[in-house]
């Protein structure tokens, strides 16, 4: 008789232990589903806002710097690390081919170790101007880019700084300038 008392004290035990752990795990997951369903973050940089002043080189060895921008310019930072970076890589690629008229060479900073950065700097090259840099970087405290991909819209103002004019650029053309012109 001993030995079926200890025997239904320890399934009770193991019953409470397993539904505490139940709902431990059913809060980890309401935590998860409020994580995941919240609205991304804003950006660090508000419209309107001057970019702090900075100087770096591209990896062509130009020097860039507030003064190298004319005209509204597209400024995108990217991790080789970060899965949105790779998702949105080749709306950037497309639209980096087709500049909108008033803009000038969009800007790519690459934000991450050199020898992982390289595949991404090789295939912005030919579309844009590309800055591979560590984190907390010039161009990336300049700009206030703590996360990726971020991508502002920049134009210098009349004192020569750089002004964010958009701080959630869109990647896809707008209709007017998409829609093929009627034949006449």
């Amino acid at each position: 008789m001993p030995l079926l008392v200890a025997l239904v004290v320890l399934v009770g035990a193991l019953c409470v232990l397993d539904l505490v752990l139940t709902v431990g795990v059913i809060k980890r997951l309401r935590e998860h589903t409020e994580l995941l369903t919240a609205p991304p973050p804003e950006p660090a940089v508000a419209v309107g806002e001057r970019v702090g002043d900075f100087a770096t080189t591209t990896v062509g060895g130009a020097a860039l710097g507030p003064q190298d921008f004319a005209g509204e310019t597209l400024v995108a930072f990217f991790s080789p690390t970060c899965k949105p970076c790779n998702e949105k890589l080749p709306d950037f690629l497309r639209y980096a081919k087709t500049p909108m008229a008033g803009e000038a060479s969009p800007v790519a900073v690459v934000v991450g170790d050199p020898a992982q950065a390289n595949d991404f700097a090789s295939r912005l090259a030919p579309v844009a101007r590309v800055v591979v840099e560590g984190p907390g970087g010039a161009m990336g405290t300049a700009f206030k880019a703590d996360m990726y991909p971020t991508l502002l819209k920049v134009a210098p103002a009349d004192d020569g700084s750089l002004v964010v004019t958009d701080n959630a650029a869109a990647l896809e053309p707008s209709a007017a300038i998409a829609a093929p012109v009627p034949a006449r």
